[in-house]
């Protein structure tokens, strides 16, 4: 299990940490998820302005406004629950050798736009192929 802060952003690159759980696995599937209602995962690209554009394109998909059901914690915290629908808890990379089958730009990543809970969970799972 992983222990991550979101308190400073709001995409955390898991990449060398899910790999430091894969290496000496051999072949098989990872799966990665995280037990929490208000955050998702992601592969996508780092580092190149990417990650900004998902959470911009996902502030302006959910706006943060008293128009959501769900509305303890902050304001616009309803944006918060719905966002697991359009970046899934959990994903899954397969292994070969130990080694993660990214695509050379591609990280792993948790997505957490909530501002009541910086803390998060984040288990890691290995199925033998």
């Amino acid at each position: 299990m992983l222990d991550v802060d979101t308190a400073r952003r709001c995409v955390v690159d898991l990449t060398e940490s899910v790999r430091a759980f894969c290496f000496p696995r051999g072949d098989g599937l990872c799966n990665v998820f995280v037990p929490h209602a208000t955050a998702g995962l992601a592969i996508i690209e780092t580092g190149a302005g990417s990650d900004g554009d998902l959470v911009e394109t996902l502030e302006r998909l959910l706006p943060r406004d008293n128009r959501y059901r769900h509305a303890h914690g902050s304001q616009g915290h309803g944006a918060d629950h719905v966002l697991p629908a359009l970046v899934a808890p959990s994903i899954t990379v397969p292994v070969q050798g130990g080694e993660l089958m990214l695509g050379t730009w591609q990280s792993v990543v948790l997505v957490d736009l909530n501002r009541d809970n910086p803390r998060r969970s984040v288990r890691l799972s290995f199925l033998n192929g």
